[in-house]
């Protein structure tokens, strides 16, 4: 199975982007409005920024999640006892930012914030009315004003051979939220697990946008949408002399949508949070 990345501009693409969803649970678009040269200016800003020792300034806090979480509190995976091996910094427009990187940030938030909305219409729109009515409100309204919505700035450091047995960048995981939008990162190694078991890699072509289900959405749906396994493996090669840097904006409804019958946004996103040993 290969994954197909789909043209925004042709007639055809909501329809298309759609059934890659269902199929193989992620998308790939080009030629879409998020700007490519946005995306290389912030890889390079934060990727100095994660060069110094300023991103301490910005410890990350337990009860709001926003700010620099340092490899030492990396995420364990569900079901995998080693630690990832990235730091990263979470970015929301109420929580703590760097001055000098708040402007560039804050606007691809929006910009990209305005894009998943009418990404999840496309979903709405090319699901089953069976599918539809399952929904308590319309997937964009789940999002609209939602400051949940988290920006996550991730940097997979140069591999130095002291990793911990096992520990890879990301171990294979299913994202919580709706949709995950991410611009294909600096470097390669995103992999979905396909249906068949077999581990595929996501087209990394720079100015690509990828999109992936997240566990909520498969809530909302009743299973019709599924939950994408991922994972980023350790480079080889020169490569291991690289950072990746990578931009995933993770799709959060208000805390008080009614996912399902068993949860509400808050609900569901309290339980995993424990899960991961973040709360």
């Amino acid at each position: 199975m290969k994954l197909e990345t789909v043209d925004y501009r042709a007639e055809d693409a909501a329809q298309k982007f759609v059934k890659s969803l269902r199929e193989t649970g992620f998308g790939v678009l080009k030629n879409h409005p998020i700007p490519k040269e946005l995306v290389e200016s912030i890889y390079e800003n934060w990727y100095q920024f994660f060069m110094t020792d300023r991103k301490n300034e910005f410890t990350y806090n337990v009860e709001t999640q926003d700010g620099y979480f340092p490899p030492s509190v990396s995420e364990v995976a569900k079901g995998h006892a080693v630690k990832d091996i990235k730091e990263y910094f979470h970015v929301y427009p109420w929580g703590q930012i760097p001055e000098e990187l708040k402007a560039q940030i804050l606007d691809y938030y929006q910009q990209a914030n305005k894009f998943a909305e009418e990404l999840l219409g496309w979903v709405e729109a090319h699901a089953p009315a069976d599918i539809q009515d399952k929904f308590s409100v319309a997937l964009s309204e789940m999002i609209s004003g939602s400051e949940k919505t988290l920006l996550r700035v991730l940097h997979y450091p140069p591999m130095t051979g002291e990793e911990e047995p096992g520990a890879i960048r990301a171990a294979a995981h299913e994202d919580i939220n709706l949709l995950t939008v991410l611009p294909a990162s600096n470097e390669p190694g995103l992999q979905v697990l396909g249906k068949d078991g077999q581990w595929i890699d996501v087209p990394c072509d720079f100015g690509s946008l990828i999109i992936n289900i997240g566990d909520m959405l498969q809530e909302a749906s009743d299973g019709y949408f599924p939950s994408t396994t991922h994972r980023v493996i350790n480079p080889t090669g020169e490569r291991q002399e690289s950072s990746r840097i990578s931009l995933p904006l993770f799709l959060h409804p208000k805390p008080e949508v009614v996912l399902s019958e068993r949860h509400t946004a808050d609900t569901y996103l309290t339980e995993r949070l424990k899960e991961l040993g973040v709360l």
